[in-house]
């Protein structure tokens, strides 16, 4: 059951995601059929301001607060992870799994969860940007970049501040159903699921070797991206043994020839998507893809939606 809702905050917490976590709990909507939540700000020292970016938060609980919520969450902190977490609130996070609570993260609220030991063995994620500082301050999580959230049972963790919304939304719909979600999705104005991951948001520039000896090689292959050629052809070109060429090429770009080049061609046609209108049977070609249906193999795979629905959501054009 899905009743009391408790968020913990603490100095420079995230004001704009504790507004939308309050968004989907803290608002009275039971004209439309979603039952009313006991929500609850709570913090070290109820009543006392607590930094944030441009204006304060007040948290009217104190922490003793979250111990009866049946949802403990967490907003990750303005700039980035948090340099250190209040042991209170990490012991009131630990007091709240212990009894069962179900705990939920955004962003980098992940890092108080992984502060307080409670990802250790769990998949979670965190914002695409901060995933490789994460996996090194907590090894034993097992960190996923690629997904909006990650539904762990009594633990969901989400990416980037939007992608909140979409664990919110996913757990009133697994406790609560979906008319509920969707009730609470209309009014908000927002898709009440939305498909893939992080990987559609995450700035890909073009790959660059680590040294130089393969540069050329490399930018030959950028201006012919419609071409087919061997690994013997470009071993050729590098001057090198076949063998020699693909254990350098790895060693200086972190993949093989064939996955980079596809790799360079999903990006070209990514620019295509957004800058343009050309038809995908078109984009596809000029990437050297071959066809669209091959294109959307290729494009699903490394972007994490199809070339259709991402051009839906970041074409530049009308």
């Amino acid at each position: 059951m899905l009743e009391t809702v408790a968020v913990a905050v603490m100095d420079d917490s995230s004001a704009f995601e504790l507004g939308l976590i309050c968004e989907v709990f803290g608002i009275d909507r039971t004209e439309e059929g979603v039952p009313r939540f006991d929500f609850r700000v709570c913090g070290e020292h109820p009543g006392r301001p607590l930094r944030s970016t441009g204006f304060g938060i007040v948290a009217g609980y104190g922490l003793d607060a979250a111990a009866e919520a049946d949802l403990v969450a967490v907003p990750g902190v303005s700039g980035g992870p948090p340099e250190t977490v209040p042991a209170a609130v990490l012991d009131a996070l630990r007091a709240a799994a212990a009894r069962g609570a179900t705990l939920l993260s955004v962003c980098c609220g992940a890092y108080l969860l992984a502060e307080a030991g409670l990802l250790d063995g769990r998949r979670c994620t965190t914002h695409w940007k901060h995933v490789d500082d994460f996996a090194s301050r907590y090894p034993a999580a097992r960190i996923d970049p690629d997904v909006l959230f990650v539904d762990e049972g009594s633990v969901i963790t989400s990416a980037g501040t939007a992608a909140g919304m979409d664990a919110c939304l996913h757990l009133v719909r697994r406790e609560l159903g979906s008319a509920v979600a969707n009730a609470i999705a209309r009014r908000m104005v927002v898709p009440p699921q939305r498909d893939g991951g992080q990987r559609q948001f995450i700035d890909l520039p073009l790959p660059q070797a680590h040294g130089d000896s393969l540069q050329p090689v490399l930018d030959w292959m950028l201006e012919h991206l419609t071409e087919e050629f061997s690994a013997a052809e470009l071993a050729r070109r590098a001057r090198m043994s076949e063998r020699t060429f693909a254990r350098r090429f790895v060693a200086e770009t972190g993949t093989t020839p064939l996955r980079w080049l596809t790799l360079q061609r999903v990006l070209h046609a990514r620019r295509l998507l957004e800058e343009t209108p050309m038809g995908m049977e078109e984009i596809a070609h000029t990437c050297g893809l071959g066809s669209a249906a091959l294109m959307r193999h290729h494009f699903r795979r490394a972007v994490g939606v199809t070339p259709a629905d991402y051009r839906r959501s970041f074409s530049s054009r009308p």
